[in-house]
């Protein structure tokens, strides 16, 4: 019996079997088979809906509730389809607590429940690397929020706002009409649904005037518009809750105890939590079909476990076991190649390929979604083009690719054991020189021009021989086409700069046209404003 069985077996709920179920799906991605067919969930019809029933209908509720919430709250019809129960999950969800205020500013949480959902809250974190830089920060991913708790809540706002949740109720197929969106779902559990009124909902179709996707990674509409493609990168996490750790005050935000193995570099991060500590191993990496699975890769994790933590194994008590991989697609976020449609969170690809796990950039990016989508359904804007203009290009994104890859090396390359260790050692340590405000933001996976250009040209100049062993290992034609991207991120610091508080110029138009305008004079200003980082 292997480590990793005899660890998960002694866990309830059999996380052995979800983990082998998570593998078989890991392995399709790798071999490319069609475990996940791409079916045909979303078509298109020229004729009209005779009754439109909902502003919005979103899919997937865990992220979806939140922009639900808010929608609810600004007066909009929207119903909200969830395949199971909306719960959230044991374990915490670490973010700072800068970023949750955005939460009691428009109006989800009172300054109160906000506290009651912060299940641990400690400092400083560390980020350290193998035979190189430690060093520690304060309040950057040093909460924990209570998922179960914090989800009640929006369910709670969502449902006094007068939205619709239909639980156990999975997404089954659309169909875009002219003036509306028609939703089939199918029921999980045969209990009638109710709304907040108390009033039975019929749950086999829904029409919407826009339907937003927020199912996640996996979303069956997603991989029909992405046509099955492999990932370009993956980020694979294995790890643990448990108790029994000597000391459980302070966490690793980013962290590496040994060099390169098995073509992968390792990384660790570890938070306290509410009954515990959580620990996590991660790599970068591509979807060769020779990359390890996520139970060997969990072996990796209880055999260096002990070392990274100095605790035997024999004095944890496991409580719960946490997996899973996460495809990165370059060509992020998502655009739409429907009218009516949006993909939002995890779906939408909207977050940086360095983070594993939707919920920071949901709440970073939620302000903003909410009052674009209000904007599109009151203005009318909801062809492709319009909607697009929700999720645009975003260079501050884009130009951490080529970190990521500078983060991973290829099945077939060879590299110094320690190469990455040492690179990531001297731009933290050039970022540590540069003080909080280069170094704070981009630990938020917030990256700025100003703060990545001064960091860029002193690892340049103190670390010349680290950079140049870079080049061959990320490839010419990667670098190239980063360097457009950062220029990229210059011009949306310029433009973010000086144009976003210019007053719309007033133009001589039909109402609609007035509208239309000023919707996307608004959505270019936020697209220069977070695709240059200056949101943080």
């Amino acid at each position: 019996m292997s480590l990793t069985e005899q660890v998960l077996l002694q866990i309830s709920g059999n996380p052995l079997e979800g983990l082998r179920r998570v593998d078989r799906l890991w392995q399709s991605y790798r071999s490319n088979e069609a475990a996940l067919p791409v079916t045909e969930v979303v078509t298109v019809s020229s004729g009209l809906l005779e009754a439109i029933e909902w502003d919005a209908v979103i899919c997937g509720g865990t992220l979806g509730i939140l922009l639900g919430a808010a929608l609810a709250q600004r007066g909009l019809k929207v119903a909200l389809i969830e395949r199971g129960t909306l719960r959230g999950r044991d374990q915490e969800w670490n973010i700072s607590r800068k970023e949750l205020h955005g939460l009691t500013e428009m109006g989800l949480l009172t300054a109160a429940e906000l506290e009651q959902a912060i299940a641990t809250e400690f400092n400083p974190v560390q980020i350290r690397f193998h035979q190189g830089i430690n060093l520690a920060v304060n309040d950057v991913l040093n909460v924990g929020v209570d998922p179960v708790y914090l989800l009640e809540k929006l369910k709670q706002r969502f449902l006094e706002a007068g939205g619709c949740l239909l639980e156990n109720r999975a997404f089954a197929g659309a169909i875009v009409h002219e003036n509306g969106v028609k939703i089939t779902i199918t029921a999980q559990i045969a209990e009638a649904q109710v709304n907040s009124q108390g009033d039975t909902v019929e749950s086999s179709a829904l029409t919407a005037r826009l339907l937003i996707d927020a199912m996640g990674h996996f979303s069956p509409i997603v991989r029909q518009i992405r046509g099955g493609a492999k990932p370009d990168a993956v980020c694979l996490v294995v790890g643990t809750c448990a108790e029994g750790f000597a000391d459980n005050t302070s966490g690793d935000l980013f962290a590496s105890i040994t060099p390169m193995q098995n073509q992968c570099q390792y990384f660790w991060e570890a938070f306290p939590a509410r009954d515990g500590r959580t620990t996590y191993l991660f790599t970068y990496l591509d979807a060769h079909p020779n990359r390890p699975s996520l139970e060997q890769l969990f072996e990796d994790y209880f055999t260096l476990l002990p070392q990274y933590q100095s605790v035997a194994l024999s004095q944890l008590q496991f409580k719960r076991a946490l997996f899973g991989f996460f495809p990165c697609y370059r060509d992020s976020p998502l655009q739409s190649p429907w009218n009516r449609f949006l993909a939002i969170g995890d779906s939408s690809g909207a977050q940086s390929p360095l983070s594993f796990g939707g919920f920071g950039a949901m709440i970073r990016h939620l302000q903003r979604l909410t009052a674009g989508v209000d904007a599109a359904l009151r203005s009318n804007q909801l062809d492709r083009s319009a909607l697009n203009l929700l999720q645009p290009y975003q260079p501050s994104l884009t130009v951490t690719w080529l970190f990521q890859q500078a983060m991973s090396v290829g099945m077939d390359q060879t590299i110094a054991p320690n190469q990455i260790n040492a690179l990531l050692s001297a731009v933290f340590e050039e970022m540590q020189q540069l003080g909080d405000p280069v170094l704070k933001p981009f630990l938020q996976d917030v990256v700025q021009f100003p703060a990545l250009l001064q960091t860029l040209m002193r690892v340049g100049i103190k670390h010349p021989a680290i950079v140049l062993k870079i080049i061959p290992q990320v490839g010419l034609g990667a670098l190239l086409d980063w360097t457009k991207h950062f220029a990229n991120l210059g011009l949306y610091h310029a433009l973010s700069s000086v144009l976003a508080n210019l007053p719309i110029p007033s133009m001589p138009l039909e109402k609609n046209q007035a509208e239309a305008w000023h919707y996307r004079i608004d959505r270019w200003r936020d697209a220069w404003r977070y695709g240059s980082g200056k949101d943080y």
